[in-house]
């Protein structure tokens, strides 16, 4: 697997992706090419039995399968020069995304020095008497935030550490007048739907440390504070 990231080691990456150099074999000894193909098809026309030559359909039908395997070897080759390319495409956008902040389904994020933390509930009917918990990295609460009745659909928020933005309305939380410090938190949404408290799903965004391209070409984010996520996983680029 290759590793991306925002130093010159992605023209390495780049340059281990080339078909050229990654998927050119040997050429095998064994193999029967065109030239010798055809050399061996007029020895065998040279030195047949007059009185009972080879009919010409057989001729036909073995120049026939020659251009039929050696049209699968082309097209083969041409496939494998497209995937080459496709994946060489792949780390170009790999590489713009480090430093990038996404959203991604996950309870648990990194709050930077001076950063912000945006992150979504998706609510699947409306709920009543709502909060968000935020813990630190030690499981201490740090912020506990009332949000009331909210109605069905998407709910948005912004955390800096101190001011607490829901749906573009800030709002008072319950936890220290100071700033908490940088670091890594886990956040817990709580709602009353259908009579019944429960702990709702939450995606957080993250900023994009490195990415990781797989033989198969499949992209896996690596972010800080969250760990490896495919790049299929990503709601949102921020």
């Amino acid at each position: 697997m290759s590793q991306v990231n925002n130093d010159p080691s992605v023209n390495s990456v780049l340059s281990n992706l080339n078909v050229a150099n990654k998927n050119k074999d040997d050429e095998k000894p064994n193999e029967m090419g065109q030239s010798a193909f055809l050399e061996l098809m007029i020895t065998q026309m040279n030195n047949q039995d007059p009185l009972s030559p080879q009919d010409n359909t057989e001729f036909i039908a073995q120049l026939a399968q020659f251009s039929s395997v050696e049209g699968l070897e082309r097209l083969n080759s041409n496939f494998e020069d497209f995937s080459g390319s496709f994946m060489s495409n792949q780390a170009l956008q790999a590489s713009s995304l480090v430093g990038r902040s996404v959203t991604v389904p996950t309870e648990s994020t990194q709050l930077l020095e001076g950063g912000i933390v945006n992150g979504s509930v998706d609510l699947e009917s409306s709920a009543g008497d709502m909060r968000l918990n935020i813990y630190d990295d030690k499981g201490a609460l740090v912020a506990n935030v009332p949000m009331g009745a909210q109605p069905a659909g998407e709910l948005a928020f912004r955390w800096d550490g101190q001011n607490m933005e829901v749906n573009g309305e800030l709002l008072k939380w319950q936890g220290g007048e100071e700033p908490v410090a940088p670091g890594e938190y886990r956040f817990e949404a709580i709602a009353t739907q259908n009579g019944e408290s429960q702990q709702l799903d939450t995606a957080l965004s993250a900023n994009v440390n490195s990415v990781t391209l797989g033989d198969d070409g499949q992209l896996t984010l690596n972010l800080a504070g969250v760990g490896a996520v495919n790049l299929g996983d990503v709601k949102q680029f921020n």
